[in-house]
């Protein structure tokens, strides 16, 4: 009884410890703050997001088929029950008389351990099992790239809609004085009255634009917390400086792609190296399998079954087996030969592969440049619309320019903001775009 109360502990230890680790597992690691950053959103997503834990999943189950297929090198114990109730005995003749032998009742126990000496399966398993962890371990990488990628344009989508409805915010706000301005000039007599009904069609176009802008960051952010994993009953707010993204639109353009560098050569690269061992798998099964066996063998005979288990009659013995099949009607010689048309495929695959990355790494290179020129002009732009706009206001307030005139100005510098930063996000995204066709996205 003392026995049993010092392992109570232990008992309840192992009993609660699955339970624990289920609930650590399915609920998510919320963030202490709500306010993140890029890289604390990278970050989170890296250890939460749906994809990543699935491919993590998959290597821990990748490693367990491993050490099953590697299992078979280990000895294999087993033991066999059999018993037969014999209704007729064998009748054997000698000289002129025919006499039965056996009895009715017979059973036996065998417990044999077989050691494998050599096996194809088993020696393919061994040696495809570094290149299997490999190709785990790529798969991971792979999928840390696109969530880095994916929650990064992500971030920056719903950064700069937010830009956008601070704009169309100001321009409301700047849009209401003016319609109110000219209905005044209007009621006194100033103007007539297609001023401030301009003013009221221009504030209404900006009113619609406000409100799609604002229902749209609501998807966005939807977007931004499933690719992050994050839980959806959590306020989600974001972190930025707008000075310190303007410094990382740089990028270095003379860099020369590496193919070495980009995930998807390297994925193949060890399916090819999968695909030879499979080829020698199938020369390899020309060669005989080689096991040693030990057991030991319990039998039982009588004529009753009362009595049948009451004297044994042992037999052991070790052994060497070989298996060699023959000819199996040309089935390891058409293997073999699909075996190496594979081969020839993937290096096929291989070439086309690295040809669509460098038509890729060409198309993000000169996406790059355009959309980082794109981005400079209307940098430019917006200083000079709204010089034009100061201007045009202060004539118009002086009566020298209609009202129209100030519209346009007004327009154009809605337009050249919403532009800059539109242009912003996609030079940001085109960078990215770069990056990976480059190999160089950071997962760390």
């Amino acid at each position: 009884m003392k026995l049993i109360n010092c392992f109570k502990p232990l008992l309840l230890g192992m009993l609660l410890f699955p339970s624990a680790r289920l609930l650590a597992q399915t609920k998510p690691a919320t963030p202490a703050q709500q306010t993140l950053t890029l890289e604390q959103c990278v970050a989170y997503a890296l250890k939460n997001r749906a994809a990543v834990e699935q491919a993590l999943l998959d290597e821990e189950i990748g490693q367990h088929e491993i050490k099953a297929n590697l299992s078979g090198w280990l000895p294999q114990i087993s033991a066999n029950y059999g018993g037969t109730h014999l209704f007729k005995l064998q009748q054997q003749p000698f000289g002129g008389e025919v006499r039965t032998i056996g009895q009715k009742y017979t059973s036996n126990i065998l417990l044999q351990a077989t050691q494998t000496l050599y096996s194809s399966e088993l020696l393919l398993a061994s040696k495809a099992s570094r290149y299997t962890r490999q190709q785990l371990a790529l798969d991971i990488q792979n999928n840390k790239i696109n969530t880095v990628v994916d929650v990064s344009k992500a971030f920056y989508d719903i950064l700069f809609t937010q830009e956008q409805l601070r704009i169309l915010d100001e321009n409301v706000a700047r849009q209401e004085k003016q319609y109110n301005d000219a209905r005044s000039r209007f009621d006194v007599g100033l103007v007539d009255k297609t001023d401030y009904q301009r003013a009221a069609i221009t504030l209404a176009n900006i009113r619609s634009d406000r409100n799609r802008a604002q229902a749209s960051i609501k998807a966005k952010v939807a977007l931004l917390k499933q690719l992050m994993g994050y839980p959806v009953a959590s306020d989600l707010d974001l972190s930025y400086d707008y000075n310190l993204m303007q410094q990382a639109v740089l990028l270095d353009t003379t860099e020369v792609i590496n193919f070495a560098n980009r995930i998807e050569l390297q994925q193949l690269q060890t399916q090819q190296q999968l695909q030879q061992l499979n080829t020698a798998y199938y020369k390899w099964s020309f060669l005989p399998t080689v096991s040693s066996y030990i057991n030991y063998n319990w039998l039982y005979f009588n004529d009753t079954f009362s009595g049948l288990y009451s004297q044994s009659y042992p037999t052991s013995g070790v052994g060497l087996q070989v298996s060699l099949p023959i000819f199996q009607g040309t089935r390891r010689l058409q293997n073999l030969k699909i075996a190496q048309l594979q081969e020839q495929r993937l290096e096929l695959e291989t070439e086309n592969t690295r040809k669509a990355i460098n038509t890729e790494y060409q198309a993000a290179l000169a996406r790059y440049k355009s959309d980082y020129y794109e981005w400079t002009t209307l940098r430019d732009n917006v200083t000079l619309a709204r010089e034009v706009y100061d201007v045009i206001k202060l004539q118009y307030d002086e009566g020298i320019k209609a009202y129209v005139d100030l519209v346009v100005a007004e327009t154009d510098l809605r337009t050249a903001q919403l532009n800059y930063y539109n242009a912003l996000y996609n030079v940001l995204a085109s960078k990215l775009d770069y990056q990976r066709a480059l190999g160089t996205i950071n997962i760390q």
